[in-house]
């Protein structure tokens, strides 16, 4: 019989089978139409996820490109270990004493204010929701790999020098390094969220600032991290 497609509103022709009564037909494009949408959903899902999966490996490619220590490989590999990437290798008997885990890298901007930004992903997670307070200000560059920047202020006032250094800080250490400019995200660290199950360094947030810079920490003091 004919039906019309009310997607398109054109006419298109159903075949049924005859030693079906109608029904039966029915029945069995119900139940066809039902298996067809399952798998639409699960093939849904799995774009989703492998998605995910593509983002995070692209930052932690970013990451082993700023990679300055033999540590920070070590934390990245662990990373991997952790998100199931790749296993965990056997130590064969003794146990080997685990290293010291490396610190954010630390800047003093111009202004005095403290800068920390994450080494891989884990770090940032530690950073931004473990050691940051909440008027504290977030970087990150975006829509790209990067680590997270904490500006350390207490009472959420920072000049403008402090927020382009920070935002210079967040795009060197970012896969736009390379780039003349680089479009940065900034939030006080209060507005900024984690999803659960979502992947290390992965953060959610809206109605934040933004603004371009270009990606040149030349001036800018490094120090011990404290």
């Amino acid at each position: 019989f004919e039906e019309m497609n009310y997607e398109t509103g054109a006419t298109m022709k159903v075949p049924l089978d005859r030693t079906l009564t109608p029904m039966e037909n029915a029945q069995k494009y119900f139940a066809r139409y039902a298996k067809q949408k399952r798998t639409a959903e699960a093939l849904s899902v799995q774009i989703r996820e492998t998605k995910d999966d593509l983002d995070h490996l692209e930052s932690v490619a970013s990451f082993l490109d700023t990679a300055e220590t033999e540590q920070d490989l070590r934390e990245i590999r662990e990373e991997l270990i952790l998100a199931g990437y790749i296993k965990k290798g056997s130590t064969g008997g003794k146990k080997k004493q685990r290293a010291a885990k490396s610190e954010p890298w630390h800047y003093i901007l111009s202004d005095g204010f403290d800068a920390y930004i994450g080494r891989n992903n884990l770090q940032n997670d530690e950073l931004t929701f473990s050691f940051a307070k909440g008027n504290d200000w977030w970087f990150h560059a975006k829509g790209i790999p990067g680590s997270h920047v904490i500006v350390k202020c207490p009472d959420g006032e920072l000049p403008d020098r402090a927020f382009e250094e920070a935002a210079r800080l967040a795009a060197y250490y970012s896969k736009g390094r390379e780039s003349d400019r680089v479009e940065i995200d900034y939030i006080q660290k209060k507005h900024v969220k984690k999803p659960n199950k979502s992947k290390p360094g992965f953060v959610v947030y809206y109605t934040n600032y933004s603004m371009l810079i270009k990606p040149d920490i030349s001036g800018l003091k490094q120090a011990d991290f404290t």
